[in-house]
């Protein structure tokens, strides 16, 4: 078999495009020969350095992105639910906290996403399917309690998230987002013979399949291969 194509994807879990990438790659983690990297971003400060502005503020686009979702959510199966006020949750309230949360989860677990991604789905979740809070402490610690962590993970990751050395993690992370021209998320990164190719958004998976050498299945990959 040949060597494993590095993709990274980098997200915020305020962006309910970047929860449709983010599944849509863990199920193709072992369906692909990929070394798939979990990169947490910080989306508001790539809309800024990238100068682009928010779905909220062109009122068709909004209108636009609240059906879209119901079609995307039912055909990828991911269960979202817009908040009751997706304005106020994405952008007055925005999720540098939760970044920094799990940015510190993934800095306290090296080697392994597998609590980054644990933890990252349960806060897609309390704001793209509950409509909770997911910026204040309380919030972080259900999350993280139900992404299986311990009271002593948790506690730990209490003290780290805002310390200076995770918020420079975020920001440098976030600083290499634009690096690659983001501006927006999901923002995908395959590494293939030496170079690099960039692919935004939940609609591409195509193109990345084939930039990598693999076949696209559709949403659901295991089903789609066991009527082959």
């Amino acid at each position: 078999m040949s060597s494993r194509k590095v993709v990274e994807l980098f997200f915020d879990v305020v962006s309910p495009y970047s929860w449709l990438g983010f599944e849509v790659m863990c199920r193709y983690r072992n369906v692909w020969n990929i070394n798939l990297q979990l990169r947490p971003v910080f989306l508001g400060g790539i809309m800024q350095a990238s100068g682009n502005k928010p779905p909220g503020l062109v009122p068709n686009k909004f209108m636009y992105m609240t059906k879209d979702l119901k079609r995307l959510g039912e055909y990828f199966d991911v269960p979202l639910h817009p908040p009751s006020d997706p304005f106020e949750a994405m952008f007055n309230k925005g999720s540098l906290s939760a970044m920094r949360f799990v940015a510190a989860v993934q800095e306290k677990n090296k080697g392994s996403d597998q609590k980054v991604e644990l933890v990252s789905r349960e806060l897609w979740r309390r704001i793209w399917s509950e409509d909770k809070d997911i910026t204040e402490p309380a919030s972080l610690i259900e999350a993280a309690t139900k992404a299986g962590l311990s009271v002593g993970e948790i506690k730990e990751l209490l003290e780290m998230y805002t310390s200076k050395e995770i918020k420079d993690k975020l920001k440098s992370s976030t600083q290499e987002a634009v690096g690659h021209d983001s501006f927006g998320l999901p923002m995908l990164v395959c590494h293939v013979d030496g170079k690099q190719e960039m692919f935004f958004g939940s609609d591409r998976f195509e193109l990345l399949a084939h930039c990598i050498g693999e076949k696209w299945l559709g949403p659901k990959p295991e089903k789609s291969a066991a009527k082959l």
